[in-house]
């Protein structure tokens, strides 16, 4: 079975995936679909899946609901290379021939290469999202050959037949990369569109994972420095892009989040690459075009739902970012 999860309590099999690498290389599911989808149910929570098989990779989102802390053990029985993007909450795993344990928070990422092992999943928090790539080694190669000095150190131990983690430290997800994904799972191509599309994601996401370990290698302030304040600046992101019809000033978002303005402002550029009001303006931008690629909704639907206080302001703004007026994507 090449991945396994199990109940540490009472050793019983909570999901199994039966792919195998030769899945992998003809892109389908056992049904003959590019596209899985599954609610998996057990005693101490309930997970949502989603997934896509191409071009011998396969993407997942995974939503996770546990009614109370978890141990699960899992093993895993070929090789592969995992891109992981943990949007929220908090989990740490172990597993023989990894040097040290891996601790993944909100809004954290890292890549990793492994094979035919086993060991312990630790869920820390009760609610949970993440999405991943898996790819199986030769896939990995024929986008990744290309890539910065850090890719290639990461393909010279995996040739070496290494278990190894992309950086030593997770790194943050920007949103580029919460842009990427949003894309992906919001893809509304039909096939064979669609496989060319989530696979140009998939080239993206790495050529993101690479620019976000030079960021993180160049030398810079620190003003997010504890558990504390990151969690704190992430909870201003989600409050911010759940009021978007109607965001608070800077001032009041501070309050809300119980962090200084200071360590707001600069923390959150620290994290996200942007100031606050940057990152909701091209939050409101991708979502914006998302609707009118979609064609679901009217201009000044979207201009309201999105906080604008008109058409005429929507539109400028839309046209600043992308060259063109709304009306011209619709």
């Amino acid at each position: 079975m090449p991945f396994e999860l199990k109940n540490n309590k009472d050793n019983s099999i909570l999901h199994s995936n039966g792919l195998t690498t030769r899945d992998f290389e003809t892109g389908k599911f056992h049904n003959g679909s590019l596209d899985g989808h599954q609610t998996i149910s057990f005693p101490t929570g309930e997970m949502q899946v989603s997934q896509w098989l191409f071009n011998g990779i396969r993407m997942a989102y995974t939503e996770y609901a546990f009614k109370d802390a978890a141990v699960l053990d899992w093993k895993g029985d070929f090789e592969m290379v995992t891109m992981f993007f943990n949007l929220k909450g908090k989990f740490s795993m172990t597993g023989n021939g990894m040097q040290s344990a891996v601790h993944l928070g909100s809004n954290q990422h890292n890549m990793f290469f492994g094979q035919r092992a086993e060991g312990q999943l630790k869920i820390e928090e009760l609610r949970m999202k993440s999405f991943m790539i898996q790819l199986t080694k030769d896939s990995f190669l024929n986008i990744a050959n290309e890539g910065n000095e850090a890719i290639k150190r990461f393909i010279d131990n995996m040739s070496a037949g290494k278990t190894i983690t992309f950086s030593d430290t997770n790194l943050q997800m920007d949103l580029a990369i919460q842009n990427s994904i949003n894309a992906v799972l919001n893809c509304q191509y039909a096939d064979p569109v669609k496989k060319m599309f989530f696979y140009s994601k998939a080239i993206e996401l790495l050529v993101l994972q690479a620019e976000s370990y030079n960021k993180a290698m160049q030398p810079q302030a620190v003003y997010a420095k504890t558990d504390y304040d990151k969690e704190r600046i992430l909870f201003a992101r989600d409050y911010l892009l759940g009021h978007m019809e109607a965001p608070p000033s800077l001032t009041e978002l501070s309050r809300i989040a119980g962090i200084n303005e200071f360590k707001l402002k600069r923390g959150f550029k620290e994290i996200f690459g942007q100031t606050v009001f940057a990152y909701l303006n091209d939050t409101r931008m991708e979502l914006a075009k998302n609707d009118l690629l979609q064609k679901n909704k009217s201009i000044t639907e979207i201009a309201f739902e999105l906080g604008y206080s008109s058409v005429q302001h929507f539109s400028a703004a839309f046209r600043k970012k992308y060259g063109m007026p709304p009306s011209a994507v619709k």
